[in-house]
């Protein structure tokens, strides 16, 4: 192999991502861009993992540039809807929806950042993408207004109906219903869908650590993983 090869085949690896990303992975694409050749063809075929993670490298890539485009307003939480340490300097963000069984599962993972360490903040974004999520999402808001968020969150997430999980937070009921119909509410739903889009999440969970915004229940050493990576970032 020629002392450029590498080169080469790092070369070809980002078009074929380009080719995959943008859905021009067809035979024209093959051959006028050189994937004919059959030593990179091998690679490829003997490697099939490496685009879908070529892939979502690019994706992560990309939703870094446009968070850095967004400024700092998705790190700033609705009043009182923050987990751990509201006054924390390391800040984990979450887009969210409860009838979402993947945020379900990361409820765990985030508890157990939290335990582990007492600077951190965990921004919630409500995030209703789920039918029927609306209505739970606008009482969890309703919640933190009261000061109540971490105990809604939790009991939506263990009773699974909005009035029960209200209750059980010890909401003043009137007060919530008032707040759930606000425009301050649903103007912060607006919000999320705009920031998600901009960021380009396709569903919940989905995560921003630092400057690297990701998505799925990707599990507590991954979590953890990227706000170790963000604080040496910073």
């Amino acid at each position: 192999m020629s002392t450029d090869a590498p080169s080469t085949l790092r070369q070809t690896l980002l078009t074929a991502l380009l080719a995959l990303v943008f859905g021009f992975l067809g035979a024209a694409a093959w051959s006028y861009s050189g994937l004919a050749d059959n030593r990179t063809r091998s690679f490829l075929l003997g490697n099939p993992d490496l685009l879908p993670q070529m892939a979502q490298a690019y994706e992560e890539q990309e939703a870094g540039k446009r968070l850095a485009q967004m400024g700092g307003e998705v790190f700033e939480p609705f009043p009182g809807v923050v987990l751990g340490n509201p006054n924390g300097k390391r800040v984990l963000v979450e887009f969210t929806d409860y009838n979402c069984p993947y945020c379900e599962a990361s409820l765990k993972d985030v508890n157990q950042l939290i335990a582990g360490d007492p600077d951190l903040k965990v921004v919630i974004r409500e995030w209703p993408i789920f039918e029927g999520s609306d209505v739970a999402s606008r009482m969890a808001l309703a919640a933190g207004l009261q000061g109540k968020y971490r105990a809604f969150h939790d009991a939506m997430f263990r009773l699974d109906d909005v009035e029960a999980a209200a209750k059980a937070a010890g909401l003043d009921m009137a007060q919530a219903q008032r707040d759930a119909a606000s425009e301050a509410v649903s103007n912060e739903i607006a919000r999320n869908l705009d920031h998600a889009r901009a960021l380009g999440f396709t569903g919940t969970p989905a995560w921003i650590a630092g400057k690297k915004p990701f998505g799925g229940a990707v599990g507590y050493e991954k979590l953890k993983e990227a706000l170790a990576a963000a604080d040496t970032a910073s």
